[in-house]
């Protein structure tokens, strides 16, 4: 049975979920608050369990052509460079999953997703921001309220539809900051074809080329009490985050150098949902498991829910299927959480 569908957020995950019912047969609209869509500069590891739902979705081909494919996963003392720890990641994820491991840009998969979704008539309101929702299939919007078979809410961690369907909530701070930049490879020193996780004292950095080695994508984290923005756009000093790896190796420093602009971001968590949908609302994605970077899954759980809820929707009535979709995902993101938050302390 086809189904009107709105959705709240034109990230990642809710233009996944767009893209995906939309081929199902679905209507679907999405309502994002931006007056222009496209993603921030930072990079994205797409690991083979999500590339699965986007070559499912006819989208294998693309997501390819403008992928890096590492080949290894290290990890190395930020102080003296040795490498603690370096398995196989290419070979061996193509050899176990049925599938590799990529890493994208992520307005690169962002304009992915929204071609598909635009191409299966998906309709977009921007500059509409999403304020309220009720259960009987209504988001409220700054441009009037949306009705609907079925409202998604897929608008991250202060998820407005989340409130509606499990009540307020505030999200944890870590105590961890994470700064993002994207380089420019020629500015930097040669990286290897592969992720590498610097660590040190109460902080590390993440590196791996982007675009077929074009860019080079830095994600700094540093444990800190004194930031609380949860901005994903907020700029940061790059002198001040030079600073704060000062005395690291001089691969780090040279990295560090070639900075000119990056961004911060407070790294808040959240305990599992009791319930992820009431009546005709439902959450996916950062809305119900905000999952913290240290295991590289929270674009593609997001990316899974949109194929799970797509196939419960095709299997049952709507009561049934969401509650089928909430029985299938929440055990496995909750372990995805889970091994995140232990991760931070293994950093």
């Amino acid at each position: 049975m086809s189904l009107t569908i709105a959705i709240a957020g034109a990230g990642i995950g809710g233009l996944c979920a767009a893209a995906e019912l939309a081929g199902r047969g679905h209507r679907v609209t999405v309502c994002e608050r931006a007056e222009t869509l496209g993603e921030v500069g930072a990079g994205v590891q797409v690991s083979p369990n999500a590339v699965h739902v986007l070559d499912a979705m006819g989208l294998g081909e693309a997501l390819r052509d403008v992928a890096s494919r590492p080949g290894f996963a290290a990890i190395r003392d930020g102080r003296t460079g040795a490498r603690l720890f370096s398995p196989s990641l290419g070979a061996m994820a193509q050899a176990r999953y049925g599938a590799p491991y990529l890493h994208l840009h992520r307005a690169d998969l962002h304009r992915m997703l929204l071609d598909a979704a635009i191409a299966g008539g998906v309709a977009i309101r921007t500059g509409t921001q999403v304020t309220g929702a009720r259960p009987e299939g209504v988001l409220e919007t700054t441009a009037g309220d949306v009705h609907a078979d079925l409202v998604i809410g897929a608008d991250g961690l202060g998820s407005v539809v989340a409130q509606a369907v499990a009540g307020p909530d505030r999200p944890r701070f870590t105590g961890q900051v994470a700064t993002r930049a994207v380089l420019d490879a020629r500015d930097t020193p040669s990286i290897e074809p592969g992720a590498t996780v610097w660590i040190g004292p109460g902080r590390h950095l993440v590196t791996y080329p982007l675009r077929g080695g074009r860019q080079v994508n830095l994600v700094a984290v540093e444990e800190r009490g004194d930031w609380h923005d949860e901005s994903w756009t907020r700029p940061r000093d790059p002198d001040a985050l030079r600073d704060a790896f000062a005395g690291w190796n001089g691969d780090v420093q040279a990295l560090l150098s070639a900075i000119r602009t990056a961004h911060a971001w407070a790294l808040f968590d959240r305990a599992p949902l009791p319930v992820w949908s009431a009546g005709r609302l439902v959450l996916t994605g950062d809305a119900c498991h905000p999952t913290l970077p240290f295991m590289a899954q929270g674009a593609a759980m997001a990316i899974e829910d949109a194929r799970v809820l797509a196939d419960a929707l095709a299997a049952c009535p709507l009561a049934d299927a969401l509650a089928l979709y909430e029985r299938l995902r929440k055990p496995r993101t909750s372990r995805l959480q889970a091994t995140a938050r232990r991760n931070t302390a293994l950093y």
